[in-house]
């Protein structure tokens, strides 16, 4: 692509047709070494790092588990992810909570009024590669059920405070 004068990636490319010229390099040195380059540019050691991404054993050791008391959700055991389906997995995980709140709520007769979820992000202390770490979900959930002992005890409270306040003194 070329960008006025200015050759980009696709040298010998003209942006009016549909074609890329080919371009000829023959200035190949006997003497140079080729590099050894990795398929995942991202996958080189860092400076301060023990190690490249791929030959990381914290990452290839960590294991997610659940620590809430919601005994329908996954990873009540400790299970590993990898690092580049880490993110995905946890959000699906903390859906599940929400999922929960919701049908919590339709059984009791509530209303959620909140459902937020945080995911947590951390970076690795030997390859230094960030990764998701965790997620946090937070619900409140507003019951209109007379069952509900937090109900019940407002009323007693309420009673209690307005018993009296009407009086009719006519007689």
């Amino acid at each position: 692509m070329m960008i006025g004068n200015i050759p980009g990636y696709y040298p010998g490319y003209s942006p009016y047709t549909n074609t890329a010229a080919p371009v000829a390099t023959n200035t190949v040195n006997p003497l140079d070494k080729p590099e050894e380059k990795s398929a995942n540019p991202d996958d080189t050691k860092k400076a301060g790092r023990r190690s490249a991404p791929s030959e990381c054993e914290t990452c290839a050791n960590r294991k997610y588990q659940d620590g809430s008391d919601e005994g329908n959700v996954s990873f009540k055991a400790a299970a590993h992810i990898s690092p580049e389906a880490a993110g995905a997995r946890v959000r699906a995980h903390e859906g599940e909570h929400v999922s929960n709140a919701y049908k919590k709520a339709a059984q009791k007769n509530g209303k959620v009024l909140n459902a937020s979820v945080t995911i947590h992000t951390s970076i690795c202390p030997e390859c230094g590669r960030t990764y998701v770490s965790g997620g946090v979900t937070n619900t409140r959930i507003k019951y209109t059920n007379e069952d509900n002992p937090y109900t019940k005890n407002q009323k007693q409270l309420d009673a209690a405070q307005y018993k009296g306040a009407n009086i009719d003194y006519a007689a």
